[in-house]
């Protein structure tokens, strides 16, 4: 976790357990582990248990449940998580087009498949019984279970998949990039649904279509209590209803939202959900500001925090008498694999930031090196690579498979990509800070700029430089601040808007900024998702991932090399020409990110002997409340 939070509320694909962490990247170096030794990747056009990217899956058709899950697990008792901001929409489909969503909403829906939290990409039957790809590669089948339901007893059927896949694709941004070559989703046999492909040889694309949150297409073109017809394109705080584990029971609109257990859950005995989702009642508590959100959990308001700010993790805690007495527990849980990059990210669309010198200059002159020592108490380190802490980030020049990638698209890229390792600027001392804002201003003058009463202008026009950092976490102004000192030093003055999320969250759907904060969590196993990162075709699509406004001729060929690849080694190479390109082009000012996840909570809860090996700590999926422990802490209230 890295000292802003803001892709917690952005991302929607994990609901709830993205803001905790549970699906996490994974490395995929190393082999699988076999708990039953099975060939499950069977010939093409054969019905599979599982789908995996890398080799076989690791458990077998009749596994029992996940390793890290404990089926004898006791079930009950109250988890409060706490989120920053508020929310007026439980309707996913429209999530960053509009409304702020609430947190958890997608946790009452079934996806076809779950995917498996120690290995790097796996996926075990939920909705769905079967999986079948077609043998030319272009379609895929999946078989839904004959008893599965929603929580009015109405069964899933395949007319509910297909509606779902429709509206998603039709409404959503993100579905409309990373379903982009699904021609169609049709009925097939009995319970059955056909998912066409435009072309063939998107290696993930039929694993990816079962994480979709599956709809019920009869409520949503139903009517309410009220006899109005329902609008999936719409925002609303009417409760929706689901087929999950959990039901939402109540909301309080902006401030709280109830989760309970379903107890006759359909799905409750399949392996996947054995020893998973143990909570009685899950309950989303949401605080406006982030300094009550910290002191609330002080307070004792909610149970769980990830602390995304060194500054805290440092000096708030330590002294507060339920850390000393063992009643609130501070425990770092490792990031293995975890690729990310979280950056300063310039709005591309604004002719001010079209010149990569300029973007450079930006860069050179963050004191990142002064940061560390004085703000996050040297617990980050520079991030350097759009994939960094994984296997997937560039390094040194290019060779091998990557070069004869990057040579085949060779007239899209820039030269540098094949003669220049990228590196961010350093700034240890103080001859090294002069240096490199010297090396800023002879950037800014190639680029058209001089310095004139102090102030960097156009020389075309005599505009001055000038920039808005938007904001939506004070906690971000500290960061800002002596970032903005630096750059009055070469002339460009610079102003921080903090606003509340909605205002943000619209501002940026409108690409309304000069510099934003943003971050990319990476899978290990990269694909469609990329085109909606930094493709063309969503860098001007409202509420798209895209925010850069990145369209690049290079870029785009490079993201279809890793979506088509057809081995890991070529996955890899693909990936590393990829963000080799995207760090040549200075799209970003990178900041910080920790190879670990540090955490907080209050000790009422037990947890499984093994944690998923690529899910951080697993909370609160594969937990449980403790009732003897919840004796010695108090009971949450």
């Amino acid at each position: 976790m890295t000292e802003n939070a803001v892709i917690a509320r952005r991302s929607f694909l994990a609901g709830a357990l993205v803001l905790l962490g549970l699906r996490g990247p994974a490395s995929a170096q190393e082999p699988a582990e076999s708990a039953s030794k099975v060939s499950a990747q069977e010939a093409p056009g054969s019905w599979r248990h599982a789908l995996t990217l890398l080799g076989e899956p690791k458990y077998g058709p009749d596994f029992q449940h996940f390793d890290y899950a404990d089926p004898k697990a006791p079930v009950g008792g109250l988890v409060r998580l706490g989120a920053q901001g508020g929310f007026d929409n439980l309707n996913f489909i429209v999530n960053g087009l509009k409304g702020d969503l609430e947190g958890g909403i997608t946790q009452i829906y079934d996806t076809l498949m779950e995917d498996s939290g120690d290995e790097p990409f796996s996926s075990y039957g939920l909705l769905a019984e079967g999986v079948r790809i077609a043998e030319d590669g272009q379609s895929v089948t999946y078989r839904l279970r004959a008893n599965a339901r929603w929580h009015d007893g109405k069964p899933v059927t395949v007319e509910d998949v297909i509606w779902s896949f429709d509206t998603l694709k039709a409404n959503s941004p993100f579905y409309a990039a990373y379903y982009h070559t699904v021609a169609k989703a049709e009925p097939g046999a009995e319970r059955e649904v056909v998912f066409r492909f435009s072309e063939a040889g998107n290696r993930e694309l039929p694993q990816v279509l079962g994480q979709m949150q599956v709809l019920p297409k009869h409520w949503w073109t139903g009517t309410d209590k009220n006899g109005k017809p329902r609008n999936a394109t719409e925002t609303t705080l009417e409760i929706p209803l689901g087929s999950g584990s959990y039901r939402l029971a109540k909301i309080d609109a902006g401030r709280s939202a109830v989760y309970e257990r379903v107890a006759d859950y359909w799905g409750k005995d399949l392996p996947v959900n054995r020893g998973r989702n143990n909570f009685g009642t899950v309950r989303f508590e949401y605080f406006r500001d982030g300094s009550v959100l910290l002191e609330a959990l002080k307070g004792d308001l909610y149970d769980f925090r990830s602390e995304n700010i060194a500054r805290n993790w440092a000096t708030a805690y330590d002294d507060f008498p339920a850390v000393k007495e063992g009643r609130l527990i501070k425990e770092e849980f490792p990031g293995r694999g975890t690729g990310i990059m979280q950056a300063f990210v310039f709005n591309l669309r604004r002719d001010k930031f079209k010149d990569e010198r300029v973007r450079r200059a930006f860069n050179l002159a963050l004191n990142f090196e002064e940061m560390n020592r004085q703000l996050f108490y040297g617990l980050y380190s520079r991030i350097d690579s759009y994939f960094y802490g994984s296997e997937l980030a560039s390094s040194g020049l290019p060779d091998g498979l990557e070069k004869v990638i990057l040579e085949s698209v060779k007239d899209k890229l820039p030269g540098s990509v094949f003669t220049e390792t990228y590196t961010n600027p350093v700034n240890d001392t103080p001859e090294a800070v002069r240096g490199n804002l010297r090396k800023a201003v002879g950037l800014l003058r190639e680029a058209g700029y001089e310095l004139k009463g102090g102030k960097m202008v156009a020389k075309a026009t005599g505009e001055p430089l000038t920039v808005e950092f938007l904001e939506f976490q004070n906690v971000f102004e500290r960061v800002i601040l002596p970032y903005a000192a630096q750059l009055k030093l070469i002339g460009i003055e610079s102003s921080i808007r903090v606003i509340d999320q909605a205002q943000y969250q619209n501002r940026l759907r409108s690409f309304d900024f000069d510099i934003t904060t943003s971050n990319w969590p990476e899978s290990l196993s990269p694909g469609n998702e990329q085109r909606e990162f930094w493709g063309s075709a969503a860098a001007d699509k409202p509420g798209s991932r895209n925010i850069a406004g990145i369209k690049d001729a290079g870029i785009d060929a490079l993201i279809e090399k890793v979506i088509f690849a057809q081995d890991r080694e070529t996955l890899v190479a693909a990936t590393h020409a990829l963000d080799r390109t995207l760090l040549a082009h200075n799209f970003v000012v990178p900041q910080w990110s920790s190879a670990v996840t540090r955490t907080l909570r209050w000790n009422r809860f037990g947890r499984p002997a093994v944690l998923p090996k690529y899910g951080s700590s697993g909370f609160p999926t594969t937990w449980w409340y403790d009732e003897a422990l919840a004796a010695k802490t108090g009971a949450p209230r």
